[in-house]
């Protein structure tokens, strides 16, 4: 999903990324190449996923994105990056981070993306959000300590730069080893494919892709 687009979020819009970038190099449609590499965590081989909890083909790529990264080499160190495009965005990535420092976003993440998209619910606001994740295990109090506080604000604004960094427009996303960009739509190369194919597709990509960078490591 493109920037432009979260304003008019429809389940049904056609998966879109980051295809419209200026980058210097790439396949020109499988991934893209960033201008100037970026700096990583040293012998690793860093892979972001940019994700939003509210983005309908994130939800979709989500379940082919985590048992993909259950099973990557040692040498690879994968994380999720929450975007925060807007104002009702940044509440969801302040979640995001919150629920992270509490040592709980994995556990609750099929949870709260079952409550956007099947169960209609906005979660943009830290109090319904308290409300829903306390049957879930998760402390109100502790929650809305963590939510505010300096950690998670800092969290965020280095996620924004990341971001920014990398250049993202849109949702979901896969940056890897501070070089390449690739992402479900970008990776179909414009074929017409299931957005689950598109999903699989971007994880052969990005397989490649490791590839390129442990050879330049």
């Amino acid at each position: 999903m493109k920037r432009r687009d979260f304003s008019a979020l429809l389940a049904t819009a056609p998966l879109a990324a980051a295809t419209d970038l200026a980058f210097a190099q790439g396949d020109g449609r499988t991934f893209q190449v960033l201008p100037q590499a970026l700096p990583t965590t040293p012998g690793k081989i860093e892979v972001v996923e940019f994700f939003w909890y509210g983005c309908p083909h994130c939800y979709v790529f989500e379940p082919a994105i985590e048992a993909w990264s259950r099973q990557l080499p040692a040498d690879v160190a994968f994380r999720k990056v929450h975007v925060a495009f807007r104002a009702n965005i940044k509440i969801h990535q302040r979640m995001f981070y919150a629920l992270e420092a509490l040592g709980k976003e994995a556990a609750t993440r099929p949870a709260i993306f079952n409550a956007m998209h099947q169960q209609g619910l906005a979660l943009d606001d830290p109090q319904s959000q308290a409300k829903f994740l306390s049957p879930l295990g998760i402390d109100p109090g502790k929650y809305q300590e963590a939510y505010n506080s300096f950690g998670v604000v800092t969290k965020c604004k280095q996620a924004e730069k990341l971001s920014e960094a990398y250049r993202i427009d849109g949702v979901p996303t896969l940056g890897i080893g501070g070089r390449f960009l690739t992402s479900p739509s970008m990776a179909g190369g414009g074929q017409r494919m299931s957005e689950v194919e598109l999903g699989q597709k971007a994880l052969q990509v990005a397989d490649q892709l490791i590839q390129r960078a442990r050879s330049k490591t």
